[in-house]
């Protein structure tokens, strides 16, 4: 692990305001983030997988049961902030809702259904030694699923983001971690609700978008073929 002195400072945006819809037959009326995986919530997991890099402030981006998310995280020993929409925003939408909240010159920003463990003192240095708009974490998909995949040049710089399809070997996938500089706000198109993987990333390629590449696997809970799945990998 290298030195991350400054992560308490950079506050890490979770986004976790999707109803969870595929995800019922398992998590019932919970919020996805807080369906128990492993014998814990899984929001508690993903934020368990920050702390030990110095994270302290965490914005969750919050909408279906946002109360429950309330109520789990009184008198939690770290700094949680709410960003709540009343409708569904969209991952863009989320984050852009949450701008007046996020300080600093670069923040973080996690999908809140999934789980990408990699070193994030070594990507938030990539992130300031590229000095892109943004850096996406790249891992490994799981054998047999479909995920957007992120095709890259040289100098790990972006070229293309291809809609899902079933992944090839050696092919790399978002892993839902992403660090961005503020002035990406900038560029985000003005309707509240849109998708950060759709409507915005295409249009921030020519600003320097980079990926960086890990060994790590991706683990999702979005369906409950993928929780089971994760079950199996984390047991």
């Amino acid at each position: 692990m290298t030195d991350m002195s400054d992560a308490a400072s950079i506050d890490a945006v979770i986004l976790c305001g999707g109803m969870g819809t595929r995800l019922r037959p398992i998590s019932g009326d919970l919020p996805k983030v807080l369906v128990p995986f492993a014998g814990r919530p899984f929001i508690d997991i993903l934020i368990g997988s920050l702390l030990p890099f110095g994270f302290r402030r965490f914005i969750l981006c919050t909408g279906y049961r946002r109360e429950r998310l309330r109520e789990h995280f009184a008198g939690c020993s770290y700094d949680v902030i709410f960003s709540e929409e009343d409708e569904p925003l969209g991952t863009g939408g989320a984050v852009k809702r949450a701008a007046p909240l996020i300080a600093g010159s670069s923040f973080l920003v996690v999908n809140g259904d999934s789980i990408c463990p990699i070193d994030f003192s070594r990507f938030h240095a990539f992130h300031v030694q590229k000095g892109g708009i943004l850096s996406l974490s790249l891992a490994k998909p799981l054998p047999g699923q479909d995920y957007g995949v992120v095709e890259m040049g040289e100098a790990q710089r972006i070229i293309s983001f291809r809609e899902k399809t079933s992944c090839r070997d050696g092919a790399f996938v978002s892993g839902g971690l992403y660090f961005m500089r503020r002035d990406i706000f900038d560029h985000m198109p003005p309707a509240p609700c849109f998708s950060l993987e759709y409507d915005l990333f295409p249009k921030l390629l020519p600003l320097g978008c980079y990926g960086f590449p890990t060994d790590a696997e991706l683990i999702d809970i979005g369906t409950p073929e993928r929780y089971l799945q994760a079950l199996q990998r984390l047991s």
